[in-house]
């Protein structure tokens, strides 16, 4: 089951309030069948560790290289490394997972002026909604690190956190990269649990580092926990959902 083309309009009315009965059950087919393209392809991926940050930063920039680095350590233990696809922070993961020689995932995003996919994607799926985009990244992830970027990372943050702290994810620790960056906002949660809209208790899976060193201490011994449990599901290629997988790893016919 292939997504429609990439090149097919974006529907910009679907969030513009209700529409003809038959408009909205075509969205829905269109829904349901960009959620199972994505499970299709993504069961066999093993246990993830995500990275979200910026699209704009370039080689050269230290967040880039940090995240590079960081991407390869927890490659090299023997996590895939799961992204939004596309450039910046995204494409330092996979290309740090590439640098590791672990499997590199990207899930990206058509947006009106399109994101292309970053070279160094072993599997790579494009989506046209975000919320079944985030809905699969935390699926298939056992572990967010979120390095500086815009209000899409802080958007899917803080939807993660939503998640956690509602009891719908659990042990699901989030690491936080850049403590000066990440300073205003750390403060304006601070607020929040001085409030009382946030217990601090439910803010014991967040972490934060300044350095690559300082953030592989904090998540060697959580990931090796959730490695161990992640790696015990035994599971095979189904040939009604027609998935495939060689070696333990998805074909080239599985990538979207």
């Amino acid at each position: 089951m292939a997504l429609p083309r990439k090149d097919q309009q974006i529907d910009l009315r679907f969030l513009e309030g209700p529409r003809s009965r038959w408009k909205e059950f075509v969205s829905v087919v269109r829904i349901a069948r960009e959620f199972i393209y994505g499970f299709r392809h993504l069961h066999f991926v093993g246990p993830c560790v995500t990275f979200f940050g910026s699209a704009r930063f370039h080689e050269e920039h230290p967040y880039y290289g940090a995240a590079r680095e960081l991407a390869k350590r927890v490659g090299r233990v023997g996590f895939t490394i799961m992204t939004g696809g596309g450039p910046g922070i995204m494409e330092a993961a996979n290309r740090g997972a590439r640098d590791a020689g672990a499997r590199s995932v990207g899930c990206n995003i058509v947006l009106p002026h399109e994101q292309q996919p970053n070279p160094y994607l072993d599997v790579s799926l494009t989506f046209h909604r975000f919320f079944v985009r985030k809905v699969l990244l935390v699926k298939y992830s056992i572990c967010f690190v979120v390095m500086p970027g815009g209000a899409g990372t802080v958007d899917e943050l803080f939807e993660t956190i939503t998640l956690i702290q509602t009891g719908k994810v659990k042990d699901f620790p989030i690491l936080l990269y850049g403590k000066e960056y990440w300073s205003p906002l750390l403060q304006q949660i601070e607020k929040m649990v001085e409030a009382g809209t946030i217990g601090r208790k439910e803010l014991e899976f967040v972490f934060v580092a300044d350095s690559v060193d300082e953030a592989t201490d904090l998540l060697q011994e959580r990931l090796l926990v959730m490695w161990q449990r992640a790696r015990g599901r035994k599971d095979s290629p189904k040939w009604w959902f027609l998935e495939d997988r060689v070696n333990g790893r998805l074909s080239k016919g599985a990538k979207g």
